[in-house]
């Protein structure tokens, strides 16, 4: 990808404990110190611990957001797009990213996760979800983020 950023999603639950979150600051961190975008929902838990620590850190962060309101996204966000698309969003946030590292979540991660498979776009997990050996597991934020960056063509 010559002359362009990389676009690294970040999925995970919209609520989440403190370790999470922390878990997902330093992820989103990571993506900006190797001056790739961050792509996520643009709402709170683990999107917004993402966001938070992609602009510490100077990184440009985009929210696919659920509503149709740009207002919606957290303070961390810097490119809202408002989708009135409610959970179907979740294949958007998929679709505008190169590749995909997921955090611990529910059932909106798990299907961000399966598009993610079903249309062949690399993911990296720090999860505990264990769905298919196309799943590249990594041990920390460092790791996942240099791996999701090795798998973009």
């Amino acid at each position: 990808m010559m002359n362009q950023k990389i676009f690294i999603g970040v999925i995970g639950g919209g609520f989440c404990s403190k370790k999470v979150y922390d878990l997902a600051l330093e992820v989103g961190r990571e993506v900006a110190k190797n001056d790739a975008v961050l792509v996520c929902g643009g709402l709170g838990g683990v999107m917004e611990g993402a966001a938070c620590g992609a602009k510490e850190n100077g990184g440009i962060t985009i929210g696919i957001l659920p509503t149709s309101k740009r207002s919606d996204a957290n303070p961390y966000i810097d490119y809202p797009i408002p989708t009135g698309l409610g959970e179907a969003r979740n294949i958007l946030v998929v679709k505008s990213s190169d590749v995909v590292i997921s955090l611990p979540g529910r059932y909106g991660t798990l299907s961000e996760m399966a598009f993610c498979l079903k249309l062949r776009k690399p993911l990296v997990s720090l999860s505990d979800w264990d769905l298919a050996p196309e799943i590249v597991k990594a041990k920390n934020p460092r790791e996942a983020v240099k791996l999701a960056l090795s798998m973009v063509e």
